[in-house]
Formats: structure tokens, sequence, C-alpha cells
């Protein structure tokens, strides 16, 4: 899952991001309300987390503005500011949670799963194509039973692929929705990435779900 974070303060989004990045999930940094705003608009993200406090554009403003957008991505918001009447505003600019600065990162990450099972509950939380399985809460893959271990890039990858299982996904589809927007999508990565998938999913089993499309992509089906 992908996730925009727009935080000014270098140390926390640093700290915030190394920790997602941990969690398997893909971040985009902004540093500035207006960039976030941007980065809201062009890219297609799961879950949006806003510091009050911004340069260029508050916190306040921005989440008003995206949800003006019709940008309809769970939003989480970060502040130092604890008073009653400063939650109530964040909630009212649209912001679907809000947790207070210093925070331990085991209850950011729970809101953050909450906010996620909340918007795929009509959809669950587990992705299955043939017998292969993906838990996208506690990020656990496994193919006729047995779990399998994933770096973070690979699962971000896999999960990618099952969400668009049966249709083909161009490796510009993927650089824009598993590597965040730095990527150079001249280099070869991408590839290197699904080999390391195939060595993990397919090469022990008869039935093969990553196909390469020439010249266009990959297809993950049965």
């Amino acid at each position: 899952m992908r996730i925009l974070l727009v935080e000014d303060e270098a140390k926390i989004a640093s700290f915030i991001e190394r920790g997602l990045k941990e969690e398997h999930y893909v971040v985009d940094l902004a540093y500035d309300g207006e960039k976030g705003l941007f980065l809201a608009e062009v890219n297609t993200y799961d879950l949006i987390i806003v510091d009050i406090i911004l340069p260029k554009k508050d916190g306040i403003s921005l989440c008003r503005e995206m949800r003006s957008k019709k940008i309809d991505t769970p939003i989480l918001m970060l502040t130092a500011k604890d008073k009653v009447g400063d939650k109530v505003l964040g909630l009212d600019s649209g912001a679907d949670d809000y947790l207070t600065k210093p925070f331990a990162f085991e209850e950011f990450l729970a809101r953050i799963k909450a906010l996620l099972r909340r918007r795929r509950s009509d959809k669950g939380t587990t992705l299955k194509i043939a017998d292969l399985e993906l838990d996208q809460l506690t990020h656990r893959v496994k193919r006729q039973e047995k779990e399998i271990a994933l770096t973070s890039k690979e699962y971000a990858l896999l999960e990618y692929l099952m969400l668009h299982a049966n249709q083909v996904v161009t490796r510009t589809m993927i650089s824009e929705h598993v590597w965040n927007e730095d990527f150079d999508s001249f280099t070869n990565v991408i590839d290197v990435y699904v080999n390391y998938l195939r060595n993990k999913i397919d090469k022990n089993f008869k039935k093969q779900l990553i196909h390469t499309i020439r010249g266009t992509g990959y297809i993950l089906k049965e």
C-alpha cells in the first residue's frame, strides 16, 4: 500500500518513513502543504498522513482542499495541539483520525491499520489467486499453506500485482505505485524484483502465476 506523508520536520518525517517502510508500505514525502496537495492530486494513495503545522499551506487547509477536490483517501492528522477544539477542527476539516505528538509508534501503526481496514471493509483484507494468499493487514504471504518471507519491496510488488490480478500492468504503472516519486524508471530494477518474486512465489510450484507480457509488462494469473 502507498502512503503520502506530509511533514515538515525532517527528523520526524525520516523516523516515520523508516518505520512505515519496515512495515512494507511505500512512502512518498512532502515537506509542505502545497507539495502535499500536488502529490495527492497526481497520485493514488491508500492513506495520507498530514501534520497540522506546515509551511506554504497548513494541514487544516490542505485537508479541506483535498476533500473539495473529491480526494476521499483516508487522512490521519498529526499535531502537537491536544485541545479538544483543535481535534474537532481537524476532524471537521476532513480528517478521519487525529493523533497527538509525541506518540508511541505502535499506536500510530494501529491507527493506520484501522483506517486501512475501514476503507477495505467491503472488499476484505485477504487477496487470493489460485493457492497464493496475501493478508494486507498482517502482511503474511503463503502458497499452498506454506508461508513465504518477502522483503518490503517484494511484498509491495506482489500486493500490487495481486490487486490487479488478471490484468496486464506496465512497468510504468508498477514504478508509480510500488516505488516512490524519485524512482528512475529507466533502470531494470523492476525486472530484477519480478525475478526475485518468481524465485519465491513460482520456482518450487507446479503452476506458474507471474507471466511476462513481452514489450509491455507483467500479469499475475492462473
